[in-house]
């Protein structure tokens, strides 16, 4: 059983998905341990209580640095025993902290075809560029801004015809399909390793 700890800092649709994967046994030998969110009264939160699931918020803004900020976070994965850190909606840079006590262990799924429209808008980006497509990335988590070696990632061919909202919609229905198949893939690959907490073998609640 690989743990996981979801990172977000809006609506937390993409950790509900993931969530119902797990409950429905599409998504086995995986166990949500936590939310983490940065934002008070992220609508994650919400779905996180309707799920059972036990989340966190830490404030970046009650510490003086983002070393001081992880740190914390840090220890609220070690309660957890979490193996596994997946950013879905995380709109915060991971930094040094997490970065070394995670390596490799920290997915990102970005709404596009990566290296192409990075940052925080880039469905927009890729509409009002009028490209002929976009796409669905997840990669690992370094220290740039969406740079991380590419783990999957897939197509979106856009229909001039669409409008914003529609585009929206087609990337999101491909993120639901294809995040909780990639964080399977993934967490495949750290059982073999060897590397999961003690505590995480057994049942998930």
């Amino acid at each position: 059983m690989v743990n996981i700890a979801v990172f977000a800092s809006g609506n937390g649709s993409n950790f509900e998905n993931i969530v119902m994967c797990i409950k429905q046994g599409t998504l086995r030998n995986v166990c949500c341990k936590v939310l983490i969110v940065d934002k008070e009264h992220a609508y994650a939160i919400q779905r996180a209580e309707q799920l059972h699931i036990p989340w966190i918020y830490v404030n970046p803004k009650a510490y003086a640095d983002k070393r001081g900020y992880e740190q914390r976070i840090l220890e609220k994965l070690k309660e957890y025993a979490v193996d596994l850190i997946v950013l879905a909606g995380y709109m915060r840079f991971i930094g040094e902290v997490l970065l070394t006590s995670y390596p490799r262990r920290i997915i990102n799924l970005h709404p596009a075809y990566l290296p192409d429209f990075p940052g925080a808008h880039s469905i927009q980006d890729a509409f009002e560029a009028k490209v002929s497509f976009t796409g669905v990335t997840v990669h690992y988590v370094d220290e740039g801004v969406d740079t991380g070696e590419i783990i999957h990632q897939e197509k979106i061919l856009i229909d001039p015809a669409w409008t914003l909202e529609i585009l929206e919609e087609h990337v999101h229905a491909l993120e639901y399909r294809m995040f909780p198949e990639v964080i399977r893939l993934v967490s495949d690959e750290i059982e073999k390793e060897g590397q999961t907490y003690e505590t995480s073998i057994g049942k998930c609640i």
